[in-house]
């Protein structure tokens, strides 16, 4: 997609900027496409918006950059905007569109539910007996839709999709390839001879609307009511989210990040990477968790939370480690230390 800048300017917003020389005539300026500071040329739209790639400006060829206001050397022409990282995402949204649906069904599909006129339905595709398709939404090539499934407009599915059955996918949904929305939550009851008694697990994954989910996540099914995914979520790709889980408004979780069952996660949270959410906890709104961290109690004020070990060289680990086991001993021989130095205080007073 070929745009001017000022076509971009006039769109989004921002103040154009750069050296003298080249703002004239600066609006005509073609742009074909977004890309890195230090692999951009001529024709590309690059972004400066972490500082520790400011040294790749100087030597940048792209025709202009997305810069903050803060920053008074680009060599070229810039687009001066307060969150550079957000102007370029609308930027990159609205110039690299999603290929548009085309409406109708492969042959090989099989069609047991309603589909709308408008859908698209790819090779291969089943699609269960009660199960609804909206208008507009795309269901790629192998994908199994279960009976009862709810499907809304505009929702996006690509292939090797699995949903189990009486699930809700909401509006403009994009779920990615072998993501498993509805499996059986892991519920299980101990006998006394030690042998596991499977319980039913009857509840649904009810999806928001705007909901990402990326490839290879599973989201379980309730044991009784409802696995939630609200609104606006976003779900990287390997993520394990258990029955009853909820997940609130506009929260973003990152890859391989577990989070065990009947927990509550509230609105506008961050999970990064590898997170390890136990069971039946719940997290307040605005809670950020940091990558490796795990979290073994509820959490009731907003704020960043960490607990995973920086690297070391392995030796200088092992030496650390090693200590970290005695910790306890220590701790008694600093409580005894204690005791006598106050007892010393004591006598010479």
């Amino acid at each position: 997609m070929a745009v001017r800048l000022d076509e971009i300017v006039a769109r989004f917003g921002g103040t154009l900027g750069g050296p003298a020389n080249l703002l004239v005539g600066a609006g005509d300026t073609p742009l074909h496409r977004i890309a890195p500071l230090d692999i951009a040329g001529p024709g590309d739209l690059a972004f400066l918006a972490n500082p520790k790639y400011r040294r790749q400006l100087a030597t940048t060829r792209a025709s202009a950059v997305i810069v903050a206001p803060s920053v008074d050397d680009c060599p070229v022409l810039a687009i001066i905007v307060p969150q550079p990282y957000l102007y370029f995402a609308r930027v990159a949204q609205w110039m690299n569109p999603p290929p548009p649906v085309t409406a109708g069904r492969h042959a090989s599909a099989v069609v047991e539910g309603e589909v709308d006129p408008s859908a698209s339905v790819g090779p291969n595709v089943w699609v269960g007996t009660g199960a609804r398709i909206g208008a507009s939404a795309a269901i790629g090539a192998n994908c199994s839709i279960g009976e009862g499934v709810q499907i809304g407009e505009g929702a996006r599915l690509f292939p090797n999709v699995t949903i189990y059955a009486d699930c809700v996918v909401g509006e403009r949904t994009v779920i990615h390839s072998g993501a498993i929305i509805g499996g059986d939550g892991f519920g299980y009851a101990r006998e006394a001879d030690g042998a596991w008694l499977k319980i039913p697990q009857v509840g649904r994954v009810l999806i928001g609307d705007d909901v990402e989910i990326g490839a290879g996540t599973t989201i379980d099914r309730g044991t009784l009511f409802d696995t939630v995914i609200e609104d606006g979520v976003k779900i990287d790709n390997l993520v394990q989210i258990a029955h009853n889980v909820r997940i609130g408004a506009y929260t973003a979780i990152a890859g391989c990040t577990g989070i065990a069952g009947s927990t509550t996660i509230g609105k506008r949270c961050t999970l990064a990477g590898a997170a390890m959410i136990s069971g039946h906890l719940t997290i307040c709104d605005d809670v950020n968790v940091s990558a490796a961290t795990f979290i073994a109690k509820s959490i009731t004020q907003a704020g960043t939370y960490s607990s995973g070990i920086p690297f070391l060289e392995h030796g200088n680990w092992l030496k650390n480690f090693s200590k970290l086991r005695h910790l306890d001993a220590m701790a008694d021989k600093i409580r005894t230390l204690e005791k006598r130095l106050a007892d010393l205080e004591k006598k010479s007073s």
